[in-house]
């Protein structure tokens, strides 16, 4: 057979058809840009907050973590908007000793509580990253199933300031979460100390995980923190494991009761439960709810938020007068030279604070 000349016809042919349409809608693309070299206007935050859209969301929540002055003061704007449409969930602060586990632990209560139709945001507050500048992203790759659960969101809190600035920026957040249809709050305390009396400031609910067998159970962990807890719940209570949890269920319950009774008239139990095995899982979840229904019943829960209202008004106002302070570029130059006195010895502590406030304040 000829396999070449003008009369070859293969038998592979393609039939001409239409013109493949743009990988991209370019009309929208060029709206999109354009709104991304710019900030959206107040109302547009807002109105996609209430439409329980996830990026505005997550824009907004930048807006109120921002240093810059023009994103704080339109991050204000948009939580002002928002709050009236928040304050309709269960806030529960959540910490626990190294290694208890609170991330295995998170994500199978979110698993339950999303399950029942419940929308769940997980924030967390990490003062302790602003040594290494690093950041508790990590969470969200532990919790691979609940982050990708369409009606979870993970968000965790920025390393900057003081512990004091991203526990207010994280309080904010809560705000523009339950405007956006999350009725449970998670809130985890990634640092140690100063960050569960933050937590505690701003939850209904304040939970304790804690691990059994790992020496002396009541060691280790501060009183103040066993006084805040409303439940404490001994993780890992699996394997080999589970005769050490009932021990040790046996003795932080002893423990409890030395302590006074809660302003709440709440009795907090001790329960142990596996993340591994979904065990007992459920049941905490049952005390959080027994919680809220009774704090409701007996006018605690509504007084607990107004009085942490006020309390966060007086953090806003020395937050914001220790930034304006260090952020003067008189005080700002002053310190260095006043410094050198104190370490001099030709004025005292004293005297060189209220000479750097009265300069301050004079200005």
């Amino acid at each position: 057979m000829e396999m070449s000349g003008k009369n070859f016809k293969s038998a592979l042919t393609v039939n001409p058809g239409i013109e493949s349409p743009p990988s991209i809608n370019v009309d929208s693309a060029k709206k999109f840009k354009a709104k991304k070299r710019g900030l959206l206007s107040c109302d547009d935050y807002a109105n996609g907050i209430l439409a329980q859209s996830i990026p505005l969301l997550s824009q907004a929540i930048t807006l109120v973590e921002s240093s810059l002055p023009e994103h704080h003061a339109l991050g204000q704007q948009v939580i002002e908007k928002c709050l009236p449409y928040s304050g309709n969930s269960i806030r529960i602060g959540i910490t626990g000793v190294p290694g208890v586990g609170k991330s295995s632990f998170i994500e199978a209560l979110g698993t339950e509580i999303t399950k029942t139709g419940r929308k769940l945001a997980v924030l967390a507050i990490d003062p302790s990253s602003e040594r290494s500048k690093g950041s508790i992203l990590g969470d969200k790759t532990r919790m691979e199933s609940l982050s990708s659960n369409v009606n979870a969101f993970i968000r965790p809190s920025p390393s900057a300031g003081s512990l004091g600035g991203v526990a207010r920026k994280t309080r904010e957040t809560i705000i523009l979460c339950e405007a956006a249809g999350f009725n449970t709050i998670f809130i985890e305390t990634v640092g140690v100390g100063q960050s569960e009396t933050a937590v505690h400031s701003m939850v209904d609910f304040f939970l304790l995980l804690m691990l059994a067998g790992a020496g002396d159970e009541l060691q280790g962990i501060k009183r103040g923190i066993m006084e805040m807890a409303d439940l404490i719940a001994i993780t890992k209570a699996d394997g080999d494991n589970i005769r050490k949890s009932q021990v040790a269920k046996v003795e932080y319950e002893s423990a409890l009761h030395l302590f006074p009774p809660a302003e709440s008239g709440w009795i907090p139990p001790v329960t142990t439960c596996s993340s591994r095995d979904m065990v007992g899982i459920n049941e905490v979840w049952g005390e959080m709810l027994s919680y809220v229904e009774y704090t409701k019943g007996n006018g605690y829960f509504v007084n607990r938020r107004r009085n942490q209202s006020k309390y966060w008004m007086y953090e806003t106002i020395n937050e914001a007068l220790r930034s304006g302070f260090y952020n003067s570029k008189e005080i700002q130059q002053q310190i260095p030279v006043i410094e050198s006195k104190v370490l001099d010895e030709s004025i005292s502590s004293f005297t060189a604070a209220k000479i750097l406030l009265d300069r301050y304040f004079n200005t």
